[in-house]
């Protein structure tokens, strides 16, 4: 699949709904790729949302849509998403299981997020493959499809032209980890931003979604320093200066960014410095050495150390799969 932020025209998605279909599981991919736009203001996805039964469909949440697309996007759809499906697991109607089967033979990338991931189990598409689905489904999963390898305990599956995800918020998940994967971090990020999303969540994959902004309110006091933080992600750091910036006890300044952010001052300043790197190694050229400068890790080692506990990846590796800079060591 050919990278979607460099294509001239908007890529297009079909999302799959169905009679019956979770309003919230509709609303994800259509959030995350209907509502991107690149840089210069160009909407970079048509998503189109489309169904096997044309007309009204009702929902779980007890309101109707009116979907009036048949099937025909998916000829030419470079992502194809299945957003959940029936909690009975009942079988996809066979034009469904057609259509997603010919549009992975011509190279689109297929996605089924929650339960989803049974019609493209059904349609052959994870045969021998790894993927996942919603814990109370795995074991039903896997009893059905034997042939396909159950990871229960992750959040997503990227297994190249076919990706799999857990339950419910696990698709803003895996959507927003394909769209850093062909459209890059920055993309990725603003995405995250403008859902204001929870931070990364380790998933036991690869899952490159930056810090959205903290979730601290307006009126929290440590709004300034972690702004502040932020803006001098270079400099050390220590818990004590931190406090008495903060005019505040080290237990009490501990305790409230915890509440704030969610994590530790340390852990917090790691992972900025991580999403800094990351979009230094993908929009300069500067040296790895660099980067670990201007990121606050220090040496080159420091932040291969950690970059490579995190992604999985060494800094220049990550540079070579996303970014057109030469990898420079």
């Amino acid at each position: 699949m050919p990278a979607l932020s460099t294509a001239p025209e908007r890529t297009a998605v079909a999302v799959i709904a169905y009679d019956g279909i979770s309003p919230f599981h509709l609303s994800v991919p259509c959030m995350v790729f209907g509502e991107d736009h690149a840089a210069d203001g160009r909407p970079r996805f048509d998503v189109q949302v489309c169904t096997p039964t044309p007309g009204p469909l009702a929902t779980n949440a007890g309101f109707g849509l009116q979907v009036m697309q048949g099937l025909a996007p998916l000829r030419r759809a470079a992502v194809v998403v299945v957003p959940s499906w029936h909690t009975d697991a009942r079988p996809a109607p066979p034009a469904l299981i057609s259509a997603l089967q010919a549009a992975h033979r011509r190279g689109a990338t297929i996605v089924g997020l929650c339960l989803g991931a049974f019609v493209l189990a059904e349609a052959g598409l994870l045969d021998g493959r790894a993927a996942t689905t919603h814990w109370k489904a795995a074991a039903l999963f896997a009893e059905r499809y034997p042939q396909v390898r159950v990871q229960p305990e992750v959040l997503y599956v990227d297994d190249g032209t076919v990706l799999t995800s857990a339950g419910t918020a696990a698709g803003i998940d895996c959507c927003l980890h394909l769209m850093r994967r062909e459209c890059g971090a920055e993309a990725a990020n603003r995405a995250a931003r403008r859902m204001v999303v929870a931070p990364h969540r380790q998933g036991g994959q690869a899952q490159y979604i930056e810090q959205p902004v903290p979730s601290a309110g307006p009126q929290d006091r440590l709004m300034p320093l972690i702004e502040w933080m932020g803006q001098h992600l270079h400099e050390a750091h220590d818990v004590d200066a931190l406090a008495q910036r903060a005019l505040m006890s080290r237990r009490t300044f501990t305790r409230r960014f915890r509440e704030s952010t969610g994590t530790t001052a340390g852990q917090w300043l790691q992972n900025q410095r991580l999403a800094l790197a990351q979009r230094l190694l993908e929009t300069t050229e500067q040296p790895v050495e660099h980067v670990a400068q201007a990121a606050g890790f220090g040496s080159a080692v420091s932040l291969r150390k950690h970059f490579a506990a995190m992604f999985q990846l060494s800094p220049v590796m990550y540079r070579r799969q996303f970014s057109r800079a030469p990898a420079t060591a």
